[in-house]
């Protein structure tokens, strides 16, 4: 990988979570350019996310898929029962959780030991699946999204059900974002990619406003991913550069650090 000191650093987060991550890049001394590739919105209603999420006792366990869940969520949950279980994938997740006070110091935390893949095969092998047969299970997420979890769960007997609890939809990109676009795929840049989905997203803005030419400079990007999952699709998308960080921003910024 070329040398990256002098690039930018591209974050694609949701806005909200990008903001963060910006000023710790910023503190190591690297230029940070936010550019969201998902937008997330609250749900058109949200009366069945509301009623469910004043029924937790009635669950052994709660999973949540990603940090926006999280979110979304305790926006409606004044204090989580001490008996209900949380189940959580990334690094990113658990740090969203404890800024809500909850920790494993409080509460029944379950997440993948290894930071370096964290996807929803390596949550299952940390669950006890026994204890959770024939016990109701909630899955908060997006309004779609893999099945891979649920579909694991019930396989076992466990009693699943999915509560969406957000939107999410590409950005619509202004005549100025489809500036500063062209700008950072023409340029060298390192680019924080933390789902597929964005991935795909990003290629096709970048092929609908400057064609193959445009998706094969993208593809010689330094491309940033948390887990093996994201580096498999920018691997089958074509990208030549692509670094597996582990999950959670202490990982992300010292592969910055070591790579530049």
């Amino acid at each position: 990988m070329n040398d990256s000191r002098h690039h930018p650093v591209v974050i694609t987060r949701p806005l909200e979570q990008a903001e963060p991550l910006a000023q710790r890049v910023a503190r190591v001394g690297r230029r940070a350019v936010v550019f969201p590739l998902l937008e997330i919105h609250p749900l058109d209603d949200e009366s069945a996310l509301r009623k469910t999420l004043c029924a937790l006792n009635d669950y052994a366990m709660v999973a949540f898929v990603s940090p926006n869940a999280i979110h979304a969520a305790m926006r409606h949950v004044a204090e989580w029962p001490q008996q209900v279980a949380i189940a959580v994938v990334g690094e990113g997740s658990k740090a969203a959780l404890a800024g809500y006070g909850i920790t494993p110091a409080n509460r029944a935390i379950f997440s993948p030991r290894d930071v370096r893949r964290t996807d929803s095969q390596t949550l299952l092998d940390v669950l006890d699946i026994e204890a959770l047969r024939g016990r109701r299970v909630l899955i908060v997420r997006g309004e779609s999204g893999r099945e891979l979890l649920a579909d694991a769960l019930r396989s076992q007997g466990v009693r699943v059900e999915q509560l969406a609890a957000y939107r999410r939809t590409a950005p619509r990109l202004d005549v100025a974002a489809r500036e500063q676009l062209r700008s950072l795929v023409t340029e060298p840049a390192d680019w924080v990619i933390t789902s597929s989905e964005a991935l795909r997203i990003l290629l096709q803005l970048v092929r609908n406003d400057m064609g193959e030419e445009g998706v094969v400079k993208m593809q010689q990007q330094n491309i940033y991913v948390p887990h093996v999952r994201i580096a498999e699709t920018a691997d089958a998308s074509g990208f030549l550069h692509v670094v597996e960080t582990g999950s959670g921003d202490d990982q992300l910024i010292a592969a910055l650090q070591s790579r530049a």
